[in-house]
């Protein structure tokens, strides 16, 4: 939604339904593989130390 000072572009209504970019996903994807790494092998070293 606009503001009332605001003027609602055309192509505004279209990015808001446009599907997630690959480079996007690419990076969450990878992002979440290295957050579950550091969990993993955080939790690996807790066992063997423990």
């Amino acid at each position: 939604m606009a503001k009332d000072d605001e003027l609602a572009l055309p192509g505004d209504a279209e990015k808001k339904k446009r599907e997630v970019s690959f480079t996007r996903l690419a990076v969450w994807v990878i992002a979440g593989g290295v957050g579950a790494y550091l969990v993993i092998s955080g939790f690996i070293g807790v066992l063997a130390k423990g």
